[in-house]
């Protein structure tokens, strides 16, 4: 089963990781307080799709083009799983296990991404993509 997901294009120092997964669509939204990204002055949400037999190896290569000055994440997940992408390092949830959904968004706020931005988890419905 093929994984549904979200890049922020302005996220990635290396581009190249677009060309390994499906864009199903872009939507631009203009940088406001509430993004903590004054450095930019928009965000390019693309809404992808990764096969399954590559989710593993793009979940890697995104993880290493993810820009460096700053704290990013991306995700793409099917019915049972959820992988979390941090530079560096890769969440590989099982999509039932509330327990690893935590551990990744503690990751997140650790490195000072905003709380509200942490939307994976489960118990979070408050900002959408």
């Amino acid at each position: 089963m093929n994984y549904i997901g979200v890049i922020i294009e302005e996220s990635l120092e290396n581009k190249d990781v677009l060309q390994k997964v499906k864009i199903l669509s872009k939507k631009v939204e203009k940088v406001t307080e509430r993004h903590k990204t004054p450095w930019l002055k928009q965000w390019t949400f693309d809404s992808i799709e990764v096969g399954a037999e590559r989710a593993a190896k793009v979940s890697k290569e995104l993880s290493e083009s993810l820009e460096s000055a700053h704290n990013w994440y991306a995700d793409f997940k099917n019915d049972d799983l959820h992988f979390i992408i941090f530079r560096n390092k890769v969440f590989r949830i099982d999509r039932g296990n509330k327990k690893q959904y935590s551990e990744a968004k503690n990751y997140g706020i650790k490195l000072g991404i905003p709380e509200y931005q942490v939307d994976f988890h489960p118990d979070i419905k408050e900002w959408k993509r």
